[in-house]
């Protein structure tokens, strides 16, 4: 009985923790991912109108400073209004800048004001496996 008990208490614990609600870094860390993907994938894709190619580079590191500016010039470009998924992902951004500077103004510390970090993305560290070496 013991031990159906500690299993019972174990899955509760389990299911309560991953039911967390969001924190307003996750939240932001999330979308402004979410954003960035989005926007590599309007960039790649073949179907889309040719203006995607004139937006400004939407890289985002939401503990740099100026991903603010860098969001607002995004949403404020007024080219391609006619492709909706630029009206999409101009809703992100706006979306974003919003919980940036209203939701979790006091909860984000940005780490650093480098906006030229902005413009060229840090591409992550390639994993060796221990079979290569």
């Amino acid at each position: 009985m013991k031990m159906l008990l500690l299993l019972v208490a174990a899955l509760s614990a389990a299911l309560l923790a991953s039911a967390a609600p969001p924190t307003c870094y996750s939240r932001v860390l999330a979308l402004s991912r979410e954003i960035t993907e989005s926007f590599k994938e309007l960039q790649t894709s073949k179907t889309v109108d040719s203006c995607v190619e004139m937006l400004p580079r939407l890289y985002l590191d939401i503990h740099n400073y100026c991903v603010l500016a860098k969001l607002r010039d995004f949403v404020a470009y007024p080219g391609c209004d006619r492709v909706a998924e630029v009206n999409e992902l101009k809703e992100k951004a706006r979306s974003l800048y919003t919980i940036l500077i209203s939701y979790c103004r006091r909860d984000l510390v940005f780490l650093t004001d480098d906006c030229n970090a902005l413009e060229i993305p840090i591409s992550p560290p390639i994993e060796h496996s221990i079979t290569e070496s």
